[in-house]
């Protein structure tokens, strides 16, 4: 399963990569045509604001499976393994609940709007709220795979701890769990 997750984010990076580079273009090729050609694209930003959505999305599923978010370990990293790991399963729970609030909101909103159409593009909207329904079945995959571990001890006590205090540190626990045979 973690190979599959880590596959799905390789994906989204790529998909997030390709959103950045259709934003680039369609904001700046839009500028150099009404500034130099008096003409412009007229779906440019309708597509951007929906590409930006998309990709911001896509960065949370990305973020969160490699704990990028925010978050606040004083606390955890003083209590033994059993606290971290009750902590952990805590929060997990919480975060998964909330998912399931988003996604449930997002799927509604995803489903009124789907006749709905953008003025320039003639896009749906449902296509707009869908980047909260993808966000919310993905984000819960990994939530729920990580308090599987958790609960099954195959999480180490360093994992227990969310957050991490920098790209380097974070790089340096994704590789010392690479090397013991399990992708972080």
């Amino acid at each position: 399963m973690c190979r599959f997750i880590d596959g799905y984010v390789f994906v989204l990076k790529v998909a997030m990569v390709a959103c950045l580079a259709g934003m680039l273009v369609l904001v700046f090729g839009n500028v150099v045509l009404r500034y130099g050609f008096n003409s412009g694209i007229t779906v440019s930003e309708e597509l951007s604001r929906l590409l930006f959505v998309w990709m911001t999305f896509m960065g949370a599923v990305v973020a969160l499976h490699r704990h990028g978010h925010l978050g606040m370990d004083t606390l955890v990293a003083v209590l033994p393994r059993m606290g971290r790991l009750v902590c952990f399963c805590a929060s997990h729970l919480l975060m998964i609940y909330v998912t399931w609030l988003l996604l449930r909101g997002s799927w509604d909103q995803t489903i009124i709007n789907l006749s709905v159409v953008a003025p320039a593009t003639g896009i749906s909207m449902g296509v707009f709220y869908g980047s909260g329904v993808m966000f919310g079945v993905l984000a819960l995959v990994i939530l729920a795979v990580n308090l599987v571990r958790a609960l099954s001890g195959r999480v180490g006590v360093n994992e227990l701890i969310m957050v991490t205090e920098s790209e380097e540190e974070a790089d340096a626990t994704r590789d010392t769990h690479t090397t013991r045979g399990r992708p972080a």
